[in-house]
């Protein structure tokens, strides 16, 4: 055990919650840090503590150095960190918890909370709009030329003319008839 643990144990062996600050505290980072901001932490604080380099006197920067060290030792190792957080009480990891309604049922759905059936969820985009008043111009546009042409072409428009055989098609249907006939007697 270091230094720095034993001065955090108490004298049942147990360590004390509030007396020893985090390896994440002596970094000044949150639990959540990237490794990659940890050894940028880590690098700081080391040139700010090294009892070579700082005013400090030595004892207290030895000491603050070492905190360091064993800090980024153990969350620089990934296998370290996790059983660390653990050891701490966080989780990288998010916990999925159900939904408060989960159990209600479904027939008292509030359909007021509906985000498809709220009118005004957003407002319509220029191109919309553009596409809605193309849309109603169009159909006026149609409604329009159907009344111009029952309007100019009268009753006309709504005779069918009758269709005439020219006389070659007449003397074929006329040479089946008289096939036909005699077939439809005998029976």
């Amino acid at each position: 055990m270091s230094k720095v643990t034993q001065t955090a144990v108490n004298h049942n062996g147990a360590m004390p919650q509030s007396s020893k600050p985090t390896y994440y505290s002596l970094l000044g980072l949150h639990p959540s840090a990237s490794v990659i901001d940890i050894r940028r932490a880590y690098r700081q604080l080391s040139k700010r503590y090294h009892p070579d380099t700082t005013d400090l006197p030595t004892a207290i920067a030895t000491l603050k150095f070492q905190q360091i060290n064993e800090a980024y030792a153990t969350l620089s190792h990934p296998e370290r960190r996790l059983s660390y957080d653990s050891k701490i009480g966080y989780s990288r990891f998010a916990v999925i918890q159900p939904p408060p309604d989960l159990n209600r049922p479904v027939s008292r759905h509030d359909w007021s909370k509906s985000a498809y059936l709220d009118p005004s969820d957003r407002p319509l985009s220029s191109g919309e709009i553009f596409a809605l008043f193309m849309l109603v111009l169009t159909f006026v546009g149609c409604l329009l030329l159907a009344i111009a042409i029952g309007l100019t072409r009268g009753e006309a428009a709504f005779q069918t003319p009758l269709l005439q055989p020219t006389p070659s098609v007449q003397q074929q249907i006329n040479h089946v008839l008289q096939l036909i006939t005699p077939i439809v007697i005998k029976n």
